[in-house]
């Protein structure tokens, strides 16, 4: 029998890895602000429905790739956070930014944004994963949970 054909009969999870940039062409993340740049590239529809992305990072604060975590409606959307820490071990990085947008505008942290973002820097501790920041990105502006001491 075929090795591929035997593994695939038999494992119902395959994880592959593949690098499509060059290491020396890789964006640097020195801050908040750019990663607020690379987020808002992004982002879809800002305005119209929520999303939640994790932006991976290499030991060098280099830009691995980034994932789509959820996307939900105007006022919320599931976050899953195994799913996170799967495309986090998937691209072997060493750190993580996550993002999300409010449609409504504002740039305050809600309680559920308080929450989620414990319990995924809890699970990044595990994993020895360090979660950098957490923006909350508008059309014109973010915050940004680290520079506020939030994180």
């Amino acid at each position: 029998m075929n090795q591929n054909l035997f593994l695939s009969s038999i494992a119902e999870v395959q994880i592959t890895y593949s690098a499509k940039i060059r290491p020396s062409d890789r964006t640097k993340i020195g801050g908040a602000k750019d990663a607020y740049e690379i987020m808002r590239h992004v982002f879809t529809d800002i305005e119209h429905r929520e999303f939640f992305y994790a932006l991976l990072l290499n030991r060098g604060n280099e830009v691995l790739g980034y994932y789509e975590v959820s996307k939900g409606g105007i006022s919320g959307t599931v976050v899953d956070v195994r799913l996170i820490m799967q495309a986090a071990v998937k691209a072997n990085c060493s750190a993580i930014i996550l993002a999300h947008n409010h449609p409504s505008g504002s740039l305050q942290a809600s309680d559920a944004d308080l929450r989620i973002t414990r319990k995924i820097k809890q699970a990044c501790s595990v994993l020895d994963i360090s979660l950098l920041d957490h923006l909350i990105l508008t059309n014109y502006s973010y915050m940004s949970f680290a520079d506020e001491g939030i994180l």
